[in-house]
């Protein structure tokens, strides 16, 4: 199996290319840019359809044949205010130019042309709680199950008070058995707060074949491919992810482990 924790190439440019090839899975691709002001990209989505999330910073984006003109204005993420976002479908090319620094996500998985490309947010997201006591976090859902205008894509983010847990009680969607469970690949893409603080995060197998207790820093990326993954912020650093999810259906159904299965 492909390592899970993927650090950064740098702090510049992309930093992060996963492909399914990559990661030994089938859906989820997720790559990450840190431009600066001025600089630009671009890509053709090909066979994947693609979400263009501004995680921080401002750009111009031209996609699917249309101008959608500057989109972003969160400019330090832990603002928590709502991203804003870009869907393209596939076989649709994007070229994007940076009018400020920026880190811009692009989440792919694959695409059948069943929806047009349109913006998404930041009208439309609000950020939720979900949980309570230590395990409250804020949640600003971007593409989840009840937005039907992705093939394949599931996207959201949380926020992860500093001294709490998230994505607990630990839980597992890897079996496509619909409805009890769904099969769903996810990247979880990381920040901190200070810059210089770490996270954990397990991800682990009822049986502990798969076992993986790691610490994560800010621009990290886990990738899940199966198994329980929660996530933990110490006293003194906020955390916050990206999730990105797919598989052969755009449901999430999941399963707690048997040990914390009370806590549901």
């Amino acid at each position: 199996m492909a390592d899970l924790l993927k650090r950064p190439f740098g702090d510049h440019g992309k930093v992060h290319q996963i492909t399914p090839e990559s990661a030994g899975w089938r859906y989820v691709g997720f790559e990450l840019l840190r431009l600066r002001a001025g600089e630009d990209a671009s890509d053709v989505t090909g066979e994947t359809e693609v979400i263009i999330v501004m995680v921080e910073g401002k750009a111009n984006i031209t996609a699917a044949g249309r101008d959608w003109g500057e989109l972003g204005d969160r400019m330090n993420v832990f603002e928590k205010s709502p991203p804003h976002c870009l869907y393209v479908p596939n076989r649709k090319d994007w070229v994007l130019k940076a009018t400020t620094d920026c880190t811009i996500a692009v989440c792919k998985a694959p695409g059948n042309s069943g929806h047009d490309a349109r913006k998404i947010g930041p009208d439309g997201i609000t950020l939720t709680q979900r949980g309570e006591g230590s395990n409250t976090r804020f949640i600003n859902n971007i593409a989840m199950e009840n937005e039907d205008y992705c093939d394949s894509l599931l996207v959201t983010e949380v926020f992860t008070p500093a001294g709490n847990w998230s994505s607990f009680p630990s839980h597992r969607h890897d079996e496509d058995d619909y409805p009890r469970i769904t099969y769903l690949e996810e990247t979880y893409y990381h920040r901190l707060n200070p810059a210089d603080g770490f996270g954990i995060q397990r991800v682990y197998t009822d049986d502990l074949k798969l076992d993986k207790t790691m610490a994560v820093h800010d621009h990290d990326v886990v990738c899940v491919p199966r198994g329980h993954h929660p996530c933990g912020a110490p006293h003194g650093f906020e955390m916050y992810y990206l999730n990105v999810m797919a598989g052969p259906l755009r449901k999430w159904r999941f399963v707690a482990a048997p040990n914390v299965e009370h806590l549901m």
